[in-house]
């Protein structure tokens, strides 16, 4: 067989490489580094505008949050992924992927590990394009092989849809970690847990007192007309009305955007964040409003110190940035 090796600056990485080597001596490396592929590999979802199921009055409005800012939340939860090509077998790409999660604690003002965080590493690849002696050679690398062959029939697909294909399972096995450590801290705890990402994935998750989700990214807006301007036009501190968010395979939860800086001169989303929480058993029109309220003001007292260096530092709280240095450090 003809395998072409990336070479990669990590450690692991290239041990891996070498024990393939040891396997297929015909392999052919190469020396040029290569970057993860999350940053080469587009999101697939296209943006889109969802109407509103106004829960809180009848339309879309700003609402200002008044009252102190508290910082309430008790830990933090975050999850990464890593995938790079560490080989190719006549074009098609052996993805090793590395997958963790972590909560943060604050304890006396400090941000500890809440038990054991999840690191886990697995080789991607479409199996079918192998002999069952290449195959035979990914399983005695000693991780667990995760095969990615796509649902098509076509007797050859593209490098870079498989690619696409392995990176995209490595992203499910990242929301199965993130998803497996907010429902032990469910189980264990009853204080409030601030999650990076929707809530709605897990059944257990979603309908929890103790978790808010925040979401950072807008690829779909749930607002339509003169309630995407309310939204674009929301100022710091201020908060939508509250909506819910439904999902023919997920449970439903209440949610609202949120201002946390001032977008003056930058683009429309800039400081905004979509908050999840669980949604009521019964819509009271005079709790929820307060119910939002008070966990806006949670968020806001997050922003404060601001997350820099990371370039995403107008959404993202601090608490969650801890999450990923830690992450990057055990990774």
């Amino acid at each position: 067989m003809t395998v072409v090796l990336r070479a990669a600056t990590d450690q692991g990485l290239l041990a891996l490489q070498r024990q393939l080597r040891a396997l297929a001596p015909d392999i052919a490396l190469v020396t040029n580094g290569d970057q993860a592929l999350e940053r080469v590999t587009p999101d697939a979802r296209p943006p889109r505008l969802v109407g509103a199921d106004v829960m809180e009055g009848s339309v879309m409005r700003a609402r200002r949050v008044f009252g102190d800012h508290e910082a309430a939340f008790a830990a933090f939860l975050d999850g990464t992924q890593t995938s790079r090509v560490v080989a190719y077998v006549d074009g098609t790409p052996i993805v090793h992927g590395t997958v963790a999660a972590v909560v943060r604690m604050r304890r006396n003002r400090r941000l500890t590990t809440w038990h054991r965080p999840i690191v886990r590493r697995r080789l991607y690849a479409c199996l079918r394009a192998f002999t069952p002696e290449q195959v035979r050679a990914l399983h005695a690398l000693g991780l667990e092989v995760v095969d990615t062959t796509p649902a098509s029939q076509e007797p050859a697909l593209h490098p870079f849809i498989l690619r696409d294909e392995a990176v995209h399972r490595v992203q499910e096995d990242r929301e199965e970690a993130e998803r497996e450590l907010a429902e032990r801290w469910c189980h264990h705890e009853r204080e409030p847990l601030f999650i990076d990402g929707g809530i709605s994935g897990s059944d257990k998750v979603a309908v929890s007192a103790c978790t808010v989700g925040v979401v950072k990214s807008h690829r779909t807006l749930y607002a339509e007309g003169d309630a995407l301007q309310t939204i674009f036009g929301l100022r710091s501190g201020e908060r939508s009305s509250v909506f819910r968010v439904t999902s023919p395979k997920r449970i439903p939860v209440a949610s609202w955007y949120l201002r946390l800086r001032d977008p003056l001169g930058y683009d429309p989303m800039w400081g905004l964040v979509r908050v999840e929480i669980a949604c009521p058993a019964h819509i009271d029109a005079d709790s929820v409003g307060p119910t939002a309220d008070r966990v806006s003001l949670w968020i806001l007292a997050e922003a404060t110190p601001l997350a820099l260096p990371d370039g995403r530092w107008d959404k993202m709280v601090y608490g969650i940035r801890d999450c990923e240095e830690f992450l990057h450090a055990v990774t």
